[in-house]
């Protein structure tokens, strides 16, 4: 057995690719590095550069490789862009898993891992969501992605496939032992950007919008250490290999936490009180996005180890001071 990982030099792929080799699998990865970074690439995979969304190229490595299992994580990630850039996101995210998907069934792929996203519920109040919450993207970034899971659930019944779909929460965090981490410079993450303005590797940050109806005017999200996402990640494969049918489920500890939260626990764990200017909303942020994450607890038996909001800023900030000394 085999496993491809597309965008498997990127921040999430690569922590996954991490947690497979680890396991001892062989794992291919495919990366077109226009965001992610070949020296992230765990040396135990073998990286295959080109796009996930190369129907021909796909196919052919799957009979090079004997693939058997596909894990995907290639696609755009920032919701205001996609607002400003919706083509953008049905090409690289929608149009792109079609032509995977194509490919996965075309060369006898059995399971198939989608990461997908919160985005797809939308506006949904402050409280929790669960997989049954009527689902509402309000951004082009969480329409491409719910897109995916539709295309996914109809070659499921159609094709002898079977498939999990992962909607992440706020993703943050670095592997414990510093192997990888959120490595682009100008990435939008909440936490790198706090921990990149504590490092004084900006001047500042912002706070977007402070009038939401949260308990502090702050957007409100559920923030998840990725090692623990990609054992979920581990956990559903797992599932999928013992004959476990298809499945949706959100990742999520099932406690949220502002942005005013967040920037203190950052000057708490830096230890530097850095600028945080307050400013009005980016267009598409609903103002609480949190899940119970029972589902994937009871179904899996996904036991998070790093839940911990200070942990996980430790290890983000750890990360940044890494980078620091690595691009010197």
């Amino acid at each position: 057995m085999t496993v491809l990982v597309t965008g498997g030099a990127g921040y999430i792929g690569s922590h996954m690719v991490l947690n497979l080799a680890d396991a001892g699998e062989k794992i291919v990865v495919l990366d077109n590095l226009v965001t992610g970074f070949d020296w992230a690439i765990d040396g135990r995979a073998i990286f295959e550069t080109g796009d996930a969304g190369d129907t021909e190229h796909v196919l052919g490595l799957i009979e090079k490789h004997a693939i058997t299992e596909i894990i995907h994580f290639a696609g755009s990630i920032v919701v205001p862009e996609s607002v400003v850039n919706p083509l953008k996101y049905y090409g690289n995210n929608t149009a792109t898993s079609r032509n995977l998907i194509e490919a996965a069934v075309k060369g006898g792929v059995k399971h198939f891992i989608f990461s997908s996203t919160a985005a797809v519920y939308g506006m949904t109040g402050l409280d929790p969501v669960v997989e049954e919450t009527p689902l509402n993207p309000m951004s082009p970034y969480g329409r491409s992605k719910l897109m995916t899971e539709w295309m996914l659930a109809d070659v499921a019944a159609a094709h002898d496939i079977t498939y999990g779909v992962l909607r992440y929460f706020n993703v943050a965090g670095a592997d414990p032992q510093k192997r990888s981490g959120q490595s682009t410079p100008e990435a939008t993450h909440l936490i790198k950007v706090a921990c990149q303005a504590a490092l004084g590797q900006r001047e500042k940050m912002d706070i977007f919008g402070t009038d939401y109806e949260t308990p502090d005017g702050t957007c409100v999200r559920d923030y998840i250490h990725v090692t623990d996402l990609i054992a979920a990640h581990a956990l559903l494969l797992k599932h999928l290999r013992g004959g476990g049918e298809s499945t949706t489920l959100n990742c999520a500890y099932g406690r949220g936490y502002s942005v005013r939260e967040v920037v203190d626990t950052v000057r708490k764990v830096s230890g530097v009180d850095f600028r945080a200017d307050e400013g009005p909303r980016r267009a598409g942020d609903p103002a609480s996005i949190t899940a119970t994450g029972e589902k994937v607890r009871q179904m899996l038996g996904w036991v998070p180890q790093h839940d911990d909001l200070e942990e996980i800023v430790d290890t983000a900030f750890n990360w940044e001071r890494h980078l620091m000394t690595r691009n010197r």
